[in-house]
């Protein structure tokens, strides 16, 4: 913090650069002069440029400065380069004299070439550096610049720079290199990040995400096409790899990865094959001596390097290559050597997985008659997955390794991908699980009965138990209904069979002992079970029940059915203290009761997404009918209570985060209950019962002693259990079932509770997220009678709630930044989003509020207000729930409610505006286009009252508070300028996501302010070259082409057309070598 401190004071300071200067000269640390290196990059990056003789000096002294000191320190020089590099970036359209003076860095480069290895190492980063650079993505400047200026480098300079590096590693290897020199192997190192750098250049904009491997094909541009199609390009990096120790021959297997990458388009028919041929004859030498696949980064980049040939290679194509049979036997060896060694670099397993999903995948659209062999080769990379992580479960247990079943992520993807291999031949490969699963269950029982249990061979064996489960899952899942027969299910049928024996077997142990793997693992199988075989769309007659009948007496789903939730009543029994089996078990039951696979979202905020409306198909809504029939489904209806199920329970060591589960658990119960409910009141008040004994002991706590931490946690579960109840009704009849329950009995519980737990979000935060499931009006539920008051008295149950908990926080005063969003923010956010769906509900006429003199609706809005206010502008965007929550309810205020908005003091009206400015740029959608709609109907309102001044002499029609909002504007008219200047901008050079909604509120703007947009036009158009300035003057006129001064829809429809054609026609005229930099944009902020 002190030393950032100090590099931006000394950014600010008049004397920057001539500090800069003294401290790399007379600098007694190389300390000082990354000091000097990075004030120079800030100060070179910043929003406002230096002028350009000043950039350009700067580039030429740090350019002489490193060319007479080459022995700096490494990380010097480094810091010293990248600040050329964005000199040079930002510079690169700048015209000085006629010339595009910061485009002959490559030949300032070349003069480095001719020195010392030294200078010839300097050369070579910065030409690397500014690669990088150029392919570098600042989200705090214009997107559309950015592609700019990195498309006229690819165009004008990437590959002279491609064509050179590999010209220097020709020569740098053409003579004896001593590796044991620092200076040659850094200059080895250099070039080949040089050389990786313009591989990985974003040649069509794409921005993929780095870490998704899966976007894998590398678009080089079609004038390269003579590097590639040159045999001696990939023979060069492949003797690299082979010439070279580890640290140097990865680079050049992560340069191999990317050729092997190059899109299929940039050759024909035959010189792809060509080029294939070369790839995979590298890929059988590296196999043939793979002495340098010993070292962990080789091996990864070699295994990323096999996958991307499949992904940019057909089947068809890598069968005719020459060597096919040879090369796929070398590749299924390693693969099988690899999983064996199941300790070394696991990251990379992916890879081959990957490879061989895909290869077996593609199986059945080969048209060629050459053998593929995979038949012979995908059974044996099963078998080696399988027994590898076998031999691993003693290892692991022994030695305290590291479970590879603790990371679920990595194993579902490795399962999904090696289910797809294991239905190549799929004979093979249920004959050996079948004959893994017998031996395992049979050492399993064997100790279990043994007089000296040892309990690490038990744990040992319920590892492997647990793999052998998690296979069967993902094999019975992998079943494709195209390619499956009747043989594969009643394999399946066998294999199933023994889970669910080893089922019984484990809930027999119960409650005395229990394997959470095991658990996790069979929870695993039976949702993959109930995807592939359970449900109304699939026949009853599937020979997957055949062999369950014999040994289960299993005939059909209906029994499957119910011994799945018999397990889950026996997992909610017995299980109540092992948290992650129960989260699953839940999770489990609530996706049966929509139809939604649950493994996918296990890694997801488990509570989070439980609100979706689920809209009831025939075949669920079938499935559902056939659920409420099964006894044990029963039973939870009629049982729900701590002493039935534990995890419900209260006491003992929990905390009140542990008590989330009950949500989704009420979520899935009241979704079961409504399928013969309807309108039944009784068996409602049945259903509520356990509740209604909570609430009334809550309520004795309150009005005696008062054990506050026992009524803590009684509340916070039944705020849970009721937000879960809450989430699963969606009529009007259910829901109002549950309003008839809770108001007015119990509401005043949840009133106090917030007035008297502020300070505990633990608390708070349930009860709020409550009231704000409670308010929203999903499905049109909150629409009572019209005779019924509900919606009224829920709304000022709602703003009572809001405003005793905004009072309440307010008090807290100033709060450290770790502690500001969970004691402050969250709460206020939740406060937010329960206003707005409170407002938007459409069942309060809020009029009848100021009628009546009820205050409620006058106090939740100053109580949003005075939240507001202890709000910063960066908070709000900083956090993205409080950005989604504050943007979607200042839109409805605005939209609904401005004679409140422009009623407010001008510091909070100002407050707001500036929040709208500031988030017309934000990244996220929701928000950039809440402040577009709120601007607009705040436009939309000032025109309105202007125009009502003009067209008529009683000007008393403007009510009090239009005049005031009026008078705000005429005193600084800059805030509308400014977010007109934001509008534009982000029109002309962004990359405008949401361009219907930024249309809207600039029409109202430039209405307003004809005589400033007209000063933003002319800036822009004379910052361009004189041949673009008439194109860009016609765009604007074809803008405004037949709008006329009005705000009806009619007109907005015509200007968000013009604008569509006006965006378009600006980017061409932009376009080119003669257009100015966007970056002249930042005149009109």
């Amino acid at each position: 913090m002190q030393a950032e401190k100090v590099v931006l004071e000394l950014i600010d300071s008049p004397e920057c650069l001539n500090q800069c200067q003294l401290l790399l000269e007379q600098g007694t640390t190389s300390y000082a002069q990354l000091l000097a290196a990075t004030c120079l990059s800030k100060l070179v990056s910043r929003a406002s440029p230096l002028p350009i003789e000043q950039r350009i000096d700067i580039r030429n002294y740090i350019l002489n400065y490193i060319a007479s000191q080459p022995k700096l320190a490494p990380f010097v020089i480094q810091a010293l380069v990248q600040v050329i590099a964005k000199i040079t970036k930002l510079g690169w359209f700048e015209v000085l004299k006629d010339q595009l003076i910061f485009r002959n860095i490559i030949t300032d480069v070349k003069k480095f070439l001719q020195g010392t290895v030294d200078h010839y190492i300097i050369g070579v980063m910065i030409l690397s550096e500014l690669t990088q650079e150029m392919n570098l993505v600042d989200y705090s400047r214009s997107s559309a610049k950015h592609r700019k200026i990195a498309t006229s480098f690819c165009d004008t300079s990437l590959k002279d720079i491609m064509m050179l590096a590999c010209s220097l590693l020709k020569e740098l290897f053409a003579k004896p290199l001593n590796l044991h020199d620092q200076r040659q192997q850094s200059l080895a190192v250099q070039l080949l990040k040089l050389v990786l750098n313009c591989l990985n250049f974003d040649f069509i904009g794409s921005s993929a995400d780095e870490s998704a491997d899966d976007l894998c094909t590398v678009q080089i541009p079609t004038n390269w096409r003579a590097i590639f199609l040159e045999p001696e390009t990939l023979d060069l990096f492949f003797d690299l790899y082979h010439s070279l120790p580890p640290v140097l021959s990865q680079l050049a297997l992560s340069c191999l990865v990317q050729f092997a990458s190059t899109r299929r388009s940039l050759f024909s028919n035959p010189e792809r094959a060509k080029y294939l041929g070369n790839l995979t004859k590298g890929v059988k030498q590296i196999l043939e001596n793979p002495q340098g696949l010993s070292d962990p980064g080789n091996y990864h980049e070699f295994c990323r390097f096999l996958a991307r040939l499949k992904t940019n290679y057909q089947l068809g194509e890598l069968v005719m290559v020459k060597d096919y049979p040879e090369v796929i036997q070398l590749i299924a060896n390693f693969t099988i050597t690899s999983l064996q060694h199941w300790e070394f670099a696991p990251n990379s397993v992916h890879y081959l997985l990957t490879l061989w999903q895909r290869l077996v995948a593609s199986v059945p659209f080969v048209k060629t008659a050459e053998p593929h062999l995979l038949d012979t080769y995908a059974p044996e990379i099963t078998k080696a997955y399988i027994t590898s992580r076998l031999e691993c479960v003693p290892v692991v247990i022994r030695d305290g390794l590291e479970d590879p079943l603790d990371d679920t992520a990595t194993v579902f993807q490795q399962l999904e991908q090696l289910c797809t291999v294991s239905r190549c031949e799929y004979e093979k490969t249920c004959t050996l699980l079948v004959q893994l699963f017998d031996q395992n269950a049979q050492n399993y029982q064997k100790l279990l009965h043994s007089s000296s249990r040892n309990p690490i061979e038990i744990t040992v064996q319920e590892g492997r138990l647990a793999w052998l489960v998690y296979f069967v899952g993902a094999f019975v899942g992998g079943r494709l209904t195209y390619t499956s027969t009747d043989e594969h299910d009643a394999m399946d049928g066998e294999l199933s069979c023994r889970v669910f024996q080893l089922m019984s077997l484990m809930d027999a142990k119960l409650p005395q002992s229990s394997n959470e793997k095991v658990e996790l693992a069979i929870l695993w199988f039976m949702d993959q079970f109930r995807k592939t075989y359970v449900g109304d769309q699939l026949q009853h007659t599937s020979k997957v029940y055949a062999r369950m009948s014999e040994v289960l007496g299993i005939t059909d789903d209906n029994q499957v059915l119910e011994t799945f939730m018999t397990k889950i009543v026996t997992n909610l029994k017995y299980q109540g203290r092992c948290e992650p089996v129960i989260s699953r078990t839940l999770q489990f039951l609530n996706d049966i009761s929509v139809g939604y696979p649950f493994y996918c979202i296990w890694h997801n905020v488990l509570f989070e997404n439980i609100k979706a409306d689920f809209s009831l198909t025939p075949a669920t809504y079938g499935l559902l009918k056939r659920l409420v029939k099964i006894e044990a489904v029963k039973f939870m209806l009629q049982n729900h209570t701590s002493k039935h199920f534990p995890f419900l329970g209260i006491g003992g060591e929990r905390r009140l985060s542990d008590l989330r589960c009950r949500t989704v658990f009420y979520t899935a119960l009241t979704r079961l209950l409504m399928v013969d409910l309807g309108e039944d009141e009784e068996e409602f008040e049945n259903f509520m019962f356990p509740l209604t004994v909570s609430f009334e002991s809550v309520t004795r706590i309150f009005n005696s002693s008062f054990e506050q931490e026992e009524a803590k946690r009684l509340l916070v579960g039944l705020a849970r259990d009721l937000r879960g109840i809450a989430c699963a009704l969606n009529t009007k009849s259910s829901y109002s079932l549950l309003f008839g329950w809770l108001y007015p009995a119990y509401i005043s519980v949840l009133q106090r509770a917030i007035e008297l737990w502020y300070r505990e979000p633990a608390c708070t935060t349930p009860i709020l997220k409550l009231m704000a499931e409670f308010v929203q009006n999903r499905s049109q539920r909150l629409n009572f009678d019209g005779s019924s008051p509900n919606g009224i008295l829920l709304f000022r149950e709602a703003s009572k709630m809001i405003c005793t908990y905004g009072n309440q926080i307010l008090s807290l005063g100033t709060l450290s930044k770790d502690q500001v969003y969970p004691l402050k923010l969250k709460g206020i956010s939740i406060c937010y989003s329960a206003l707005k769906s409170a407002l938007c509900g459409n069942y309060v006429s809020f009029g009848v509020f100021k009628l009546y003199g009820d205050n409620h609706f006058d106090n939740v809005l100053q109580a949003f207000v005075k939240m507001l206010l202890s709000v910063s502008h960066s908070d709000l965007l900083q956090y993205r729930k409080l950005s989604q929550s504050y943007y979607p309810l200042l839109e409805c205020l605005t939209q609904d409610h401005m004679s409140f908005i422009s009623s407010l003091e001008p510091h909070v009206f100002f407050y707001i505006l500036t929040s709208i400015s500031e988030g017309l740029t934000a990244v996220d959608t929701i928000v950039s286009s809440s402040c577009c709609a709120s601007l607009d109907y705040i436009v939309t309102y000032l025109f309105k009252h202007l125009s009502k001044g003009k067209k008529t002499p009683r000007c008393r029609e403007i009510s009090q508070d239009g005049q005031r909002l009026l008078h705000f504007m005429q005193q600084n008219p800059d805030v509308l300028q400014q977010m007109m200047s934001i509008l534009l901008n982000t029109i002309i050079f962004e990359d405008c996501r949401n361009q219907w909604s930024v249309s809207r509120p600039l029409l109202g703007l430039i209405l307003l302010n004809e005589k400033y947009f007209s000063e933003l036009r002319a800036t822009l158009i004379s910052s361009q070259p004189d041949n673009k300035r008439e194109v860009l003057d016609q765009c604007f006129r074809n803008l405004m082409e037949g709008v006329e001064q009005n705000l009806l829809v009619k007109n907005r429809d015509r200007f968000t057309q013009n604008m569509s054609v006006f965006r378009r026609d600006v980017a061409e005229a932009l376009h080119g070598e003669g257009a100015s930099d966007p970056g002249t944009s930042d005149a009109m902020s």
